[in-house]
């Protein structure tokens, strides 16, 4: 697995949650420390051939039930809280194994 497949994964999974909470007419704001997933997402930059293709896809088709979504990059050094929290699941996770 590669960082953008997680990133993807992870994005997929929040807007799975949230159309099972019927928030799909809400206005939404995804906030993420990905340049590549924010870009992509927002439309600015375009997809080239990569690892995580398959959730990429995913993602767009997900999003096309959102009536009001943003896309928003958030450096990680200013999502201290976010970054700690995702260390932390990734060595609870790692030692599963």
């Amino acid at each position: 697995m590669s960082n953008n497949v997680a990133e993807y994964a992870a994005l997929c999974e929040a807007l799975r949650f949230l159309e099972n909470r019927n928030m799909t007419q809400s206005l939404i704001e995804v906030r993420r420390d990905s340049r590549l997933l924010v870009n992509q997402m927002a439309g600015e930059w375009k997809f080239h051939k990569g690892l995580y293709e398959q959730k990429y896809l995913e993602a767009k088709e997900l999003v096309k039930n959102f009536g009001k979504i943003s896309f928003k990059w958030v450096p990680r050094e200013k999502n201290e809280e976010a970054d700690a929290l995702s260390r932390e699941a990734y060595s609870i996770d790692r030692s599963d194994q």
